[in-house]
């Protein structure tokens, strides 16, 4: 029988595993996702991903497709994952798409979101779900540096040292900042993103929202296209991959999963 292309969301709490990707001796995403596919599947199963996401870093709706002669449901490939996936990784949707498709190549837009609990003592309950701040974060100053930043430019100055991108240049298209209580969210919505560009970014805002620095040196760092002035990579606790935006036609379900803390906020506001 000739394969199939499937796609499929998946939800993941990063803490407990090395990334996304396949590696040697320590628990990946990527490899219990495998796993659990290939024994619905009855054959192996590998799949591409549309960005592999760090070590501690999670996902509200991660998007993998895989190619498999395998007839199944989409209910099937859903309720029978899940059965044997661990309970920080949750496949959420699946469902067959054209052969065109691809996870990676095919996606027009993603979304992350940094969570930042602002207070002056560390969490007990969120422990590596969000980043904690203690310093006092200005969300204002930090909303004027992070207009400087939107557009397309080469940002080299955000991306980490051993980043493999062919080009520097990126589009940002928003990079929002809001508080809620003790809650402050970061929000990066970018055709696509550099190794670590998310959390780097996040560094220099939060560095600026708390006073040590002003707005004008998210431009400066941005304009030296030189990640040893950018200041320190913020920790991947925070950090949600939450959405990844396709053409219509290829009827992936847009997801925006809850984050873990309520947060009254929307693409738009």
């Amino acid at each position: 029988m000739a394969a199939m292309r499937i796609a499929a969301i998946v939800e993941y709490d990063g803490a407990g595993f090395c990334g996304w990707q396949w590696q040697d001796d320590v628990p990946s995403v990527q490899q219990v996702v495998e796993q659990a596919l290939s024994k619905v599947a009855n054959e192996p199963v590998r799949v591409t991903v549309a960005g592999r996401t760090d070590a501690g870093v999670h996902a509200l709706a991660q998007v993998i497709h895989f190619d498999t002669s395998v007839q199944r449901s989409d209910h099937a490939w859903v309720r029978g994952t899940n059965s044997y996936l661990p309970d920080s990784v949750a496949l959420l949707w699946a469902g067959m798409v054209s052969d065109e498709f691809s996870a990676r190549f095919s996606a027009t837009g993603r979304e992350y979101r940094y969570v930042i609990l602002n207070r002056p003592v560390r969490p007990a309950l969120l422990t590596g779900c969000v980043t904690h701040e203690y310093r006092l974060l200005d969300i204002e100053r930090m909303q004027v540096a992070a207009r400087h930043l939107l557009g397309t430019h080469d940002f080299s100055s955000f991306r980490a040292m051993q980043c493999q991108a062919k080009s520097p240049i990126r589009e940002l298209r928003a990079l929002d900042v809001v508080r809620d209580g003790e809650r402050v969210v970061i929000r990066a919505y970018a055709n696509a993103f550099l190794h670590h560009m998310v959390r780097n970014l996040a560094g220099v805002l939060m560095d600026i929202g708390a006073g040590e620095r002003e707005p004008d040196w998210a431009r400066e760092v941005l304009e030296a296209r030189d990640r040893t002035i950018g200041g320190i990579t913020a920790p991947p606790d925070g950090l949600y991959l939450t959405s990844i935006e396709y053409p219509a036609g290829f009827g992936i379900p847009a997801m925006h999963g809850a984050l873990p803390l309520p947060l009254a906020y929307t693409q738009g506001e």
